[in-house]
Order: structure tokens, then sequence, then C-alpha cells
């Protein structure tokens, strides 16, 4: 029986690469799509007609399906949402907001919508405003997180066992064995951020490739939890986050602190000490910069692998 998440995005591989900001633009997203998973555009750190040419040249350089991603808290979110109605983009995930506002509408261009949530509240309240897979993103994941700092072994059953639709599972899987497990968990797929974002297509300045390869076990923190959470490698901006946390910072002192730009800062423009460096707890597994196809190819072998390991070990128990 085909995978349910391969027939609705119609795609070879059970595997998405996250649209991540500052990472993941049509350079990646095309590379995945070629590699036979999904690659998704990450419209968080694009203006309108930046994500129009993101959307034409990842047409260009594949004939397979990509997605894109747009995080629903911005602003100018009614121009993102027409530059990839007007862009005919077939897929779409959204994430950091209500996907109630806005499924329908892009339900009714033909567009399959899959929404990012961190518990099981977000999770039925997705469903029930149409969307077509959900992506349950767990606590070890890289970039804007949730609040309950529900893990992913423990998310992920969770919610396959409160929704109807097609979950796909993300935060903290980076190899073949880690996707044996989310499938194991009850996930149809996983979305991959964190590996693919030291990917050679992958936009981030080479600064922050080469700080995540270097990176070791307890190298990243949850933060900003009252402003809006997010995992961040260490650094100083990072630690005088902390500090601010520790003393009480409310809202309004985090965001001052915050500013403007900081994960382009970090993440594209490759200050290291300053600047926001969002990625996730499996960071430390990563140790080599490699083209996607590689990464992808080898987290399906490994996986296939560890699916055979997995059976013979069930036999043996039989």
């Amino acid at each position: 029986m085909l995978n349910p998440i391969c027939k609705l995005f119609k795609i070879k591989y059970p595997i998405i690469q996250a649209g991540m900001v500052w990472c993941s633009g049509w350079k990646l997203a095309s590379a995945v799509s070629n590699a036979g998973g999904l690659g998704i555009i990450g419209a968080g750190s694009m203006y309108p007609e930046v994500l129009r040419l993101h959307i034409q040249k990842c047409k260009l350089a594949t004939n397979k399906p990509f997605g894109v991603n747009i995080p629903l808290l911005y602003p100018n979110i009614q121009e993102i949402i027409d530059v990839v109605i007007q862009e005919e983009v077939e897929i779409i995930f959204t994430s950091a907001g209500n996907p109630a506002t806005w499924t329908s509408i892009l339900k009714d261009k033909g567009i399959t919508v899959a929404h990012v949530i961190a518990n099981t509240k977000f999770a039925l309240k997705a469903q029930e405003a149409g969307v077509d897979a959900i992506v349950a993103e767990g606590f070890e994941a890289g970039g804007h997180n949730g609040r309950e700092e529900t893990t992913t072994m423990c998310l992920i059953p969770m919610i396959k066992d409160a929704v109807k639709i097609p979950v796909i599972a993300a935060g903290g899987i980076g190899s073949g064995r880690a996707m044996l497990a989310a499938f194991v968990l009850g996930a149809d797929a996983v979305q991959i951020g964190s590996a693919f974002a030291v990917a050679e297509e992958s936009s981030a300045h080479p600064a922050f490739k080469n700080r995540i390869i270097l990176s070791a076990e307890g190298d990243t923190r949850l933060a900003m939890k009252k402003l809006v959470p997010v995992r961040l490698l260490k650094n100083e901006f990072a630690d005088a986050i902390a500090s601010a946390e520790a003393e009480g910072a409310n809202r309004i002192q985090l965001s001052e602190l915050l500013g403007k730009a900081r994960a382009k800062l970090g993440m594209f423009e490759g200050d290291m000490e300053n600047g926001e460096l969002e990625i996730g707890q499996v960071s430390a597994m990563l140790k080599e910069i490699k083209p996607a196809k590689q990464i992808l190819d080898e987290i399906w072998q490994e996986y296939l692998a560890s699916l055979k390991r997995f059976k013979d070990l069930h036999n043996e128990l039989l």
C-alpha cells in the first residue's frame, strides 16, 4: 500500500525538508525534491517578491513537487498568500498561527495544506480547519518550538491517536534510525530540518554550517518562552538571553534584547556570537557538510537497514 504522505504529495520517499528561515531557499528545496523527497522553500525569511523569485527558480530547477512554508504570524501574510496563489504553488506548510484563517482559502485554490503543531489541542484545531496533514514537532526541534516542551517520543503517539489525517513527525530526526522510530510511534512521514541546514545547497552562512557540525551534546537550549520559544545554539547572544530570563525579564525586555534581524545576522550573515543561531538538538550528531541528495539517500538507506534489523529482532522474539 502506498504511503499516505507519498500519495498526498506525489513524492518517492516520505522525507520532507523543513522550511527553515535563512537556510531553505530554492537551491535546497529543488535538490531535495529532485532526490525524491519534498523540498520546501522557507518563506519566513523572505519578502513577497523574493519569495516569488525563489518559487520561479525552483520550478526551473525541478519538475518534482515542492512546497512553501508560511509562518502565519508575519504581518505581511496577505502578500505572501497572494504570491503562492499567483505562482500556483501546489503544497503549503503553515506554522505559527491559526490555520482556520487561511486553510480554506488555500484549499479553494486546489492547494494541499499541512500545518505544524506541538500539542494535541492545536492538532485537533488544525484537523477541524481542514488541513490535509499535520506536522507534529517535538521539543528537540530547532527554531520556533512548543511551550509545553513535549518530546517527539511522547508527542507523535498522542497526536496519532487524536487525529484521523496523516501525521508527519518532526524534532530530533536526522537519521534513518530516528526515522524508523518515528514510524514505529505512528508517524506516516518525517520532516527533517537541521540535517538539511548543513547541506551544500543550504543558504545558511558557511560559518553557521561549520558551527553546527562542531557542536556537541548540550550545545543548544530552548529560550524566550515568554516571547516565542526558540531553540538556539549557545553563543554570546544566547547567554545574554539566558541571563535576562534568569533575572525575570518580561516579554518587552526580551523583545528589546532580541531586536530586529537577529536570525539573519547569525544564520545568513555569519555573526556567530551576536546572531540568533536556530538549530535542533540533533545538531550534535551532524559532522559533515554534504549534498542534499547524499543526506537524503543516507537517511533512507539507514532507515531500510534499521527496518531489517528491527524485523530480524522481532522474529527472534516470536
